[in-house]
């Protein structure tokens, strides 16, 4: 006899009777992130109870202790909420931790019903700008060769998506760090995840990025040339493209979405 079971989304069968199950160390994670991903497909709605532990245990074909850590950790990332005598409830969306890594990459596909890609654009408007321009005053030859580096890496792959977008975020990271603010600089690490998904949108709307590359240049050159004017200038125009591909991004979605129903 066989029983079902859901890891990451994804079905798989495991043996029951005599023969030992195989080993798998990634259990914890992969009951966490099926979970996650079924709260973020709204098969459990914002305010609505999980099942019981035991229900769970039923569902995923795991111990309680597996499912109890889950919870745990999902509570911690701000997705649910452990309540007395009523059980663990799912949390609101404005509530999740949207700029952790394994919570976007459970959101994943629905990322643009989420609002998010807009949001974050947002944040860039208000940091990105003013960040340009204490580089342009504060950043070291290295940061600047660095900069030079990651730009010179969108250059060359630039028919490569992954590629273009893994420079991309390097190249903006590396901005922020290059502004020896310190909040910045603490920023560029917490939102490098919500930076890469951002990024890639926009870079994925358009066939060509040539206008982006230049103006990466652009602004290598103004920081070379310790220009903060031209450096905020650079960095705006780089979010003025970002919104336009965003957008475009978001129109292509809805379009798609449409034409399903």
């Amino acid at each position: 006899m066989e029983r079902r079971r859901v890891e990451s989304g994804v079905n798989l069968r495991e043996t029951t009777g005599t023969e030992k199950p195989a080993k798998r160390p990634r259990v914890q994670k992969n009951i966490t992130a099926a979970i996650a991903l079924e709260i973020c497909e709204e098969i459990y709605p914002a305010g609505s109870p999980l099942p019981r532990e035991n229900d769970l245990c039923d569902r995923y074909g795991v111990s309680r202790t597996v499912i109890r850590e889950s919870l745990k950790i999902l509570e911690s990332k701000g997705m649910v909420r452990g309540r007395p005598r009523i059980g663990t409830i799912v949390a609101d969306k404005d509530d999740w931790n949207i700029l952790d890594q394994q919570v976007l990459e459970w959101i994943g596909p629905r990322i643009m019903d989420f609002n998010l890609l807009g949001c974050i654009l947002e944040a860039r408007r208000a940091i990105e700008p003013y960040a340009a321009e204490l580089a342009a005053e504060r950043a070291t030859a290295q940061e600047i060769a660095d900069l030079e580096h990651a730009w010179q890496q969108m250059r060359d792959v630039e028919g490569d998506i992954n590629g273009f977008t893994e420079a991309d975020v390097a190249f903006h990271t590396t901005l922020l760090k290059a502004s020896h603010n310190q909040v910045f600089r603490q920023l560029s690490a917490i939102i490098h995840a919500a930076l890469k998904f951002s990024l890639h949108a926009s870079n994925e709307a358009v066939e060509k990025r040539d206008e982006a590359v230049d103006v990466h240049r652009q602004l290598v050159e103004a920081l070379r040339l310790r220009d903060k004017a031209a450096a905020r200038d650079c960095s705006s125009r780089m979010l003025d493209l970002a919104a336009r591909d965003l957008a475009a991004a978001l129109k292509h979605h809805r379009d798609a979405a449409a034409a399903a129903v």
